[in-house]
C-alpha cells in the first residue's frame, strides 16, 4: 500500500498567499495565491524533493492537502 503524504496549507493573511509545508516531504516550503495554484506547484515539487531525499522509487506518489484559514466575520446588529 502506498503511503499518503500529508501536506499542510495555511493562509498567510499578511502576504495574501497559501503556504504549504510537510513533515513527510523534507524541504517542502512553497506558496501560491490560490489553492489550485498551490496544488499544481506541489505536483511538480513533491517528486523532485522526494528524489533529492532518496525516497523509494515508485510511479505514484499520493498526497493529501489539508488547508486551514482563519476568518472573522462581523455581525450587524438589528
Amino acid at each position: 500500500m502506498l503511503k499518503i503524504l500529508f501536506i499542510r496549507a495555511e493562509w498567510d493573511e499578511e502576504a495574501s498567499v497559501w503556504v504549504a509545508t510537510s513533515d513527510d516531504v523534507p524541504g517542502l516550503a512553497t506558496e501560491a495565491t490560490t489553492l489550485e495554484q498551490l496544488s499544481t506547484k506541489l505536483e511538480y515539487m513533491i517528486p523532485d524533493l522526494l528524489d533529492a531525499n532518496g525516497y523509494p522509487d515508485g510511479p505514484d506518489v499520493p498526497f493529501e492537502l489539508l488547508a486551514r484559514k482563519l476568518s472573522v466575520v462581523h455581525r450587524i446588529s438589528a
